[in-house]
C-alpha cells in the first residue's frame, strides 16, 4: 500500500513570494524525507547549480485527498551544508521563537484576499466593465446580492479544519468578492505553519471552482477597501497587565522601527495605507483604543480589563506571516525583556 505526502514550499518569486508544491508516492511506514527541486524554476537557484533541497517542517493530513494522504510544509535548504536557504524566513522564525519563547508570543492573523472572476479578471460580484453599488452592506453581509463565494469559503473552511489548522473564524469584508479567515491563537514559528498552508488549500480549492484567488493589498484602485491580514499579538505580560500593551505600543513606533516593520508587512503598502479606508498613513504611526484609523489598535475590551493584546493593522495581505511574525516578536519581546 502507498499514499501520497504533498510537499508544499514557498518560492522566491518578488516582491511576493508564493506557494509551491509537488507530489511524493511513499510506501505505507515511510516517512516522508528531504526531497529536492529545481530552483532555476521558483526564482531560487541558478541553471548551472539548480538543486535546492526540501527538509519536512510541518506536517498535516491532506482535507483534499483524504485518506493517508498528508500535506509536508518544507523548508528551504542550500545543498552545501543544508543551512537555510536565502528564501527560507521561517528559519529566522525559529530563531525569534527559540530566543523569546520563555514570553510566550502569541499571534492570531486576519488573512484577507479576494475572489478574481476568471473571465472578467473582477472581483466575484463586480458587474463586467462596471461597479456594484457602493461599500457598506457587504461586510458580514447576508444574501445573494450582496455575498458571492460563500460555497468557496464554506469549503475552505472545512478543509482547514479536517487539516488540524487553528482556524478560528472567517468572514465577509468591505468590498465585494472580499473574504477573511483567522488563524490562530498560535506562536511565532507555528501562526506562519498554519498561515501558508491555509492560503495552499485556499488556492486549491479555487481551482475546483474556477476562481483565482489574489492576495493583492488593493485588488480595485479607487474607492474600495484593500486587503490586509492584521495581526493580533500578545506576550504572557501583556495577557496579565496592561503596561506591557503600553510599553509594546511605544516599542513599534520608537524610531526606525516603523519603517523596519513597513518594510517586512508585503508588496503594495504605500497603496493600501493612505489614511482612507480605515487605515493609518504608511508615513505615520499611531495608536489608540478602538481606533481602526491607527497604525495599532488597542481593543476596547482590552482597555476595559487592563489586559489583553494588540492588532497590528499595517501588514499587507500578500505579507509573509512568518516575516511578519519575527519583527513583531523581535520588537516587542526585546522591549519587554
Amino acid at each position: 500500500m502507498t499514499y501520497r505526502a504533498e510537499y508544499i514550499w514557498i518560492d522566491g518569486t518578488e516582491p511576493t513570494p508564493e506557494v509551491r508544491s509537488k507530489t511524493k508516492i511513499l510506501a505505507d511506514g515511510d516517512e516522508p524525507g528531504i526531497w529536492g527541486f529545481d530552483g532555476s524554476s521558483t526564482n531560487q537557484a541558478t541553471g548551472d547549480n539548480s538543486d535546492v533541497v526540501l527538509q519536512p517542517a510541518f506536517t498535516c493530513p491532506d482535507p483534499i485527498r483524504g485518506g493517508d494522504n498528508i500535506l509536508v510544509l518544507c523548508e528551504t535548504a542550500l545543498t552545501a551544508d543544508l543551512s537555510p536557504h536565502p528564501t527560507n524566513t521561517r528559519a529566522a522564525a525559529r530563531e525569534a521563537l527559540d530566543k523569546y519563547g520563555d514570553q510566550e508570543p502569541w499571534f492570531g492573523l486576519e488573512q484577507e484576499y479576494t475572489m478574481l472572476d476568471m473571465t472578467t479578471g473582477w472581483p466575484a460580484g463586480f458587474p463586467p466593465n462596471g461597479f456594484p453599488a457602493p461599500q457598506g452592506p457587504y461586510y458580514c453581509g447576508v444574501g445573494a446580492v450582496k455575498i458571492h463565494g460563500r460555497d468557496l469559503v464554506e469549503e475552505h473552511t472545512t478543509a482547514c479544519i479536517e487539516a488540524g489548522l487553528k482556524i478560528s473564524g472567517t468572514n465577509a469584508e468591505v468590498m465585494p468578492g472580499q473574504w477573511e479567515f483567522q488563524i490562530g491563537p498560535a506562536n511565532t514559528v507555528e501562526v506562519g505553519d498554519h498561515l501558508w498552508i491555509a492560503r495552499y488549500l485556499l488556492y486549491r480549492v479555487a481551482e475546483k471552482h474556477n476562481v483565482e484567488i489574489s492576495i493583492a493589498a488593493k485588488p480595485m484602485k479607487g474607492d474600495w477597501n484593500g486587503a490586509g491580514m492584521h495581526t493580533n499579538f500578545s506576550t504572557k505580560a501583556m495577557r496579565e497587565s496592561y503596561d506591557p500593551i503600553i510599553a509594546a505600543c511605544e516599542a513599534i513606533g520608537a524610531p526606525g522601527k516603523p519603517e523596519e516593520h513597513l518594510a517586512g508587512y508585503g508588496q503594495g503598502i504605500e497603496e493600501r495605507l493612505t489614511g482612507a479606508h480605515e487605515t493609518q498613513r504608511f508615513d505615520q504611526f499611531s495608536y489608540g483604543v478602538s481606533d481602526r484609523g491607527a497604525s495599532i489598535r488597542i481593543p476596547w475590551q482590552v482597555a476595559q480589563d487592563q489586559k489583553g493584546y494588540i492588532e497590528d493593522r499595517r501588514p499587507n495581505a500578500n505579507a509573509d506571516p512568518y516575516v511578519v511574525a519575527t519583527i513583531m516578536t523581535n520588537t516587542v519581546c526585546s522591549a519587554l525583556a
